[in-house]
């Protein structure tokens, strides 16, 4: 599956951003989707992750409770709404399709590209 992650920007802080993260190629609603965020000088690490249908997700705690995950089978589409955004949250943001639910980044097989998202104080 190809996917392609968009909606980055410049934001400031305790402002809102949506990401976007379009599939194709082969059956998204197969895939448990996940969001990685990789800041400068600092590991990939794990945002949240949505299962197939949608109706489990999990979220590292940093961001719980200020991003929402979700997706749209029929538009082949996972969403990323990021609200209360703070300095930390600047990153490039991936996202990425696992045959299931994880937290490793080594379990996702297909990435998108990144996009990048600035949160200024």
């Amino acid at each position: 599956v190809q996917l392609q992650a968009s909606g980055g920007g410049l934001v400031q802080a305790g402002g809102s951003l949506r990401l976007s993260c379009a599939a194709s190629g082969r059956t998204f609603s197969n895939f448990a989707m996940g969001w990685f965020r990789q800041a400068p000088g600092k590991e990939r690490e794990f945002v949240v992750v949505i299962s197939w249908s949608g109706m489990s997700t999990d979220y590292a705690q940093s961001v719980r409770g200020r991003f929402t995950v979700s997706r749209d089978n029929a538009k082949n589409t996972a969403y990323l709404q990021m609200n209360s955004l703070k300095p930390e949250d600047t990153a490039v943001y991936y996202c990425a399709a696992a045959a299931s639910m994880s937290y490793y980044a080594s379990d996702y097989s297909y990435w998108g590209q990144g996009t990048l998202v600035t949160v200024s104080s």
